[in-house]
C-alpha cells in the first residue's frame, strides 16, 4: 500500500507550500508542482518533462537522499540560468516514499 508524502515546495513568489504527493501515481516534483498549480501555467515543465527546457529546475533546500544526476539533467543544468549547486530538475525528482520531507525552491524563471 502506498502512501503520501509531504514536501516542502517554496514558489517563484517566496510563499513556502505544504503538499502531499501521492507515492502510488509515478509522479515526479514538478507534475506535483503542476498539479497544485504553483507556477503560471506555461511557465514550468514546458518539454513535458524530458530535461530539455529547465524550466522545472528547482533548489534542494535539506539533505533528503535523491538519486544523483543523469547525464541529460547535467547537460541541461550545465546551459540553463540561475544555476547553484543544489539545482535540479523537478522532472527527473521522482515522488518515492524515500524523499518523505523534501524541501525545494523553484527557481526563478528564465
Amino acid at each position: 500500500m502506498s502512501a503520501d508524502i509531504t514536501i516542502k515546495i517554496t514558489d517563484r513568489e517566496g510563499v513556502t507550500h505544504e503538499v502531499l504527493a501521492p507515492t502510488d501515481m509515478n509522479l515526479n516534483v514538478m507534475e506535483v508542482v503542476r498539479m497544485y498549480e504553483l507556477a503560471p501555467e506555461g511557465t514550468i515543465g514546458i518539454c513535458g518533462g524530458m530535461a530539455m527546457c529547465a524550466s522545472c529546475q528547482c533548489y534542494v533546500l535539506n539533505s533528503v537522499e535523491i538519486p544523483e544526476k543523469g547525464d541529460d539533467e547535467e547537460a541541461m543544468l550545465s546551459e540553463a540560468f540561475n544555476v547553484k549547486p543544489n539545482s535540479r530538475l523537478g522532472c527527473q525528482i521522482h515522488i518515492t516514499e524515500d524523499i518523505e520531507g523534501l524541501e525545494i525552491e523553484l527557481a526563478p524563471e528564465a
